[in-house]
């Protein structure tokens, strides 16, 4: 289990405490199934790059489970090449930035990539479910997409939703995409917390010469971390979480907690940041 820092303790941490207690780095290993269990509402976070043969969801001795989604719910993002996900033998075709959503009691998943040289990258964002919900694919341009920023504020970006309250039913998990548009390099701001829910941001399709940073803390006691393609950064109630780039990045953000009401946050005002 991967715990956080608080508040207090995050204010007098040096970069390799923060990058240590707030980075989950290096999820997506050729050929492998990696798993992060973090104590942020008990989110799994996972990243399945399958090279040859398929990969299957299994559950570690940990969870104390028959199956991975026998008290859990995850939710799929695509970011690499073409594949396809199996669920209790139904067939999902996964091209890149498909999601798909699976409800708790889903006892048997494989991943597959079309072609090896250019394999499929799975992140998975699990939660657990005190109910059961149906399966649901859903091909980036079937998300609801909402349009946000200007050039002006250099914060010009699409937002699109995958599961949510009003889309997909889940149990907890809130998940979509954030894509900058060229020439915009802030999401997030002016910044605000979660009191009632946790996040976690999965930076993706970042070129190896640029880098986010990514922006946490307490308002009035800021911090940043410096995040690379693939780099999950968490994020507790208390802290802020927003991110400013070398140039446009997408990242795909993941809620769970108390409630699923996406303006359920507190704002805060840029005079107050420090």
């Amino acid at each position: 289990m991967h715990y956080l820092p608080g508040p207090e303790q995050t204010r007098r941490m040096t970069t390799e405490e923060l990058r240590a207690g707030f980075l989950v780095p290096a999820l997506f290993q050729p050929g492998a199934a990696t798993l992060r269990f973090v104590e942020l509402d008990r989110v799994v976070l996972g990243g399945i790059v399958p090279a040859g043969d398929g990969i299957g969801l299994v559950a570690p001795p940990e969870m104390a489970a028959e199956f991975f989604l026998e008290r859990r719910e995850v939710g799929i993002l695509n970011v690499g090449g073409a594949g396809r996900v199996t669920a209790d033998g139904t067939v999902y075709t996964m091209a890149n930035r498909d999601g798909l959503y699976l409800g708790r009691g889903t006892r048997e998943v494989v991943f597959h990539s079309d072609d090896p040289a250019t394999p499929a990258r799975f992140y998975l964002v699990s939660y657990p479910a005190h109910a059961s919900f149906p399966a649901a694919h859903v091909p980036q341009s079937e998300a609801d997409l909402t349009e946000l920023g200007t050039p002006e504020q250099a914060n010009q970006r699409r937002l699109r939703k995958y599961f949510h309250p009003g889309g997909v039913p889940t149990a907890q998990l809130v998940m979509g995409v954030t894509e900058l548009q060229a020439g915009s390099v802030w999401n997030t701001m002016p910044a605000h917390t979660h009191a009632r829910r946790t996040e976690v941001y999965l930076y993706f399709d970042v070129p190896a010469d640029a880098v986010v940073f990514h922006m946490m803390g307490e308002p009035t006691e800021t911090r940043h971390l410096v995040m690379r393609d693939g780099d999950v950064a968490l994020s507790p109630g208390w802290s802020i979480h927003s991110g400013c780039g070398t140039r446009n990045y997408t990242f795909c953000w993941a809620m769970g907690g108390e409630n699923q009401v996406f303006s359920d946050m507190q704002g805060v005002a840029m005079g107050d940041l420090r």
